[in-house]
C-alpha cells in the first residue's frame, strides 16, 4: 500500500524559506514519477515541480523557476519542496503526488497517489 505523507507547511513573511517533505512508503523510487501540487482558496490544483525519479532533471511550473527546487533523496524514500523567496501568491495547499511509470505532464488524473496535503501562507 502506498501512502505520501507530507509535512513542513506554515506560516512566514513575503521573501522567506519553507521545505516541504514527502515521505513515502510502499513507492518504489525509481523509473517512477513524483510532483508537487498546490490549491490556493477558491482556485483549481496545480502543478509546481515534476521528477521521473533518477538522475533526472526536474521540470517548474513558470511560477516556480528560479524560487523552487524539486529536491530526491531516495536513501530517505522522501522528495522535498524547497521554496525560496515566497511570495503572497504562494499562500495554498501544497500536495505531493505520485505516478507509476513516466511523467504525464501535471494532469490530476493521470497521478496514482497523493498526500493529505500541508498548508503554506506568506503573509506580512
Amino acid at each position: 500500500q502506498v501512502q505520501l505523507v507530507e509535512s513542513g507547511g506554515g506560516s512566514v513573511q513575503p521573501g522567506g524559506s519553507l521545505r516541504l517533505s514527502c515521505v513515502t512508503s510502499g513507492f518504489t523510487f525509481k523509473n517512477n514519477c513524483m510532483a508537487w501540487f498546490r490549491q490556493a482558496p477558491g482556485k483549481g490544483r496545480e502543478g509546481v515541480t515534476r521528477l521521473y525519479l533518477g538522475p533526472n532533471d526536474p521540470l517548474y511550473a513558470n511560477s516556480a523557476k528560479g524560487r523552487f527546487t524539486f529536491i530526491q533523496d531516495k536513501a530517505k524514500n522522501t522528495v522535498y519542496l524547497q521554496m525560496h523567496n515566497l511570495k503572497p501568491e504562494d499562500t495554498a495547499t501544497y500536495y505531493c503526488a505520485a505516478r507509476l511509470g513516466l511523467c504525464d505532464g501535471f494532469k490530476l488524473s493521470s497521478y496514482d497517489y497523493w498526500g493529505q496535503g500541508t498548508q503554506v501562507t506568506v503573509s506580512s
